[in-house]
């Protein structure tokens, strides 16, 4: 006489339910070797342990502070799965995070990320992580664990959630908090790769909804060479972690702002102290071609532009304008552009745009 357990080899209530068990496994053993590629001197743990286990180098911190965040990358995964090219995304939410951190003058230690889909199709999992994995690598942090979650019902299939948890160090007298910001100070400007991380549930509806157009089709916007809606959309957020990371000491540098969702409206104020404003010369610096498009076909107004997107700015440094050649120089030897986009000035608060002024500077 057969028992149950027999009865439950051959069948799979789980699996019926919606959740295979067995791909997940399959898929999570190619994750592994992913995983192991990024291990630096301080990861201690094995993948696949209950949790990651990390020893920090602290022999050159006088008094460390640990730096973290969390982030996603948006609506940007509804273009990769109607491009069927989930090989960018988890790049883009590594640079993000690493960005975040970077800003309060943190180096980054370790990454974990949170796969969540309705049904796993183990080829775009592995395809997700290994551009995490990537990602880590080329800022140097380990990817030290993550989690997977199949959840039919609550996800839509072929839909994926990205989440990435990230954590830095800094040195206490090193950290950049704002405090040193002061009116005089110049706002340097670094470009961003196109629209990054944010806006896209505008981008999607201009693109794809009002103009129909398709992954494949070439970007109208494109004016040199040929480029598709796929690479233009898809194009991942830039880390600035390599041209800044010989400057985070540099005691001419004030602040960072990363420009993200809000962009440079929202995004600046946020390293300001009290009493000042940034006045923002915009024009001193190249905006790329989806911007203008975007707005034009969108019909949207100017505000909006520049709070939804961060209309070709990815970073913005401030620094004191005894120490602008210097740091300028730093930039131009890393092969980083940039370009000086403004100043600081006393009273009131908030970013001004000045369509006018000179931004009393130039291109790095």
């Amino acid at each position: 006489m057969k028992s149950r357990l027999d009865k439950l080899r051959k069948r799979s209530a789980y699996k019926d339910a919606g959740v295979d068990i067995d791909a997940q496994e399959r898929a999570l053993s190619r994750v592994k070797e992913l995983v192991a590629k990024t291990r630096t001197a301080g990861v201690l743990s094995e993948v696949g342990g209950f949790g990651g286990l990390y020893r920090p180098d602290l022999s050159e911190i006088a008094d460390p502070v640990l730096v973290s965040s969390a982030d996603g990358v948006g609506t940007k995964l509804a273009v990769a799965r109607r491009a069927g090219d989930f090989s960018t995304v988890g790049r883009d939410l590594v640079n993000h995070c690493v960005n975040d951190v970077l800003v309060q003058g943190a180096r980054p230690l370790f990454f974990l990320d949170y796969v969540g889909a309705g049904k796993l199709e183990p080829d775009s999992m592995v395809e997700l992580v290994r551009g995490v994995a990537d990602g880590c690598r080329e800022n140097g942090c380990a990817l030290l664990g993550g989690e997977t979650a199949e959840m039919p019902g609550f996800y839509q299939e072929g839909d994926y959630e990205l989440v990435g948890f990230i954590v830095g160090i800094v040195d206490r007298a090193a950290l950049l908090d704002g405090s040193r910001v002061a009116a005089g100070d110049v706002l340097v400007g670094l470009p961003s790769a196109g629209l990054h991380t944010n806006g896209y549930s505008l981008a999607r509806r201009v693109v794809f909804d009002k103009l129909a157009l398709a992954p494949g089709d070439p970007a109208p916007w494109v004016s040199r060479g040929r480029r598709s809606v796929a690479q233009e959309l898809l194009a991942p957020h830039l880390s600035y972690l390599k041209p800044l990371s010989p400057l985070l000491r540099h005691p001419g540098l004030h602040a960072l702002a990363h420009v993200t969702g809000g962009g440079l409206t929202d995004n600046l104020p946020r390293v300001l102290p009290a009493k000042t404003h940034a006045v923002v010369s915009f024009g001193a610096w190249e905006v790329p071609e989806i911007f203008p498009f975007l707005q034009e076909e969108g019909e949207v107004d100017d505000d909006e532009m520049l709070r939804v997107f961060n209309m070709g700015l990815g970073m913005v440094a401030v620094v004191a304008a005894d120490a602008l050649g210097e740091f300028l120089a730093s930039l131009r030897a890393s092969e980083q552009r940039a370009w000086v986009v403004g100043r600081v000035e006393k009273g009131g608060s908030g970013v001004v745009y000045d369509l006018e002024r000179d931004a009393a500077g130039g291109k790095a």
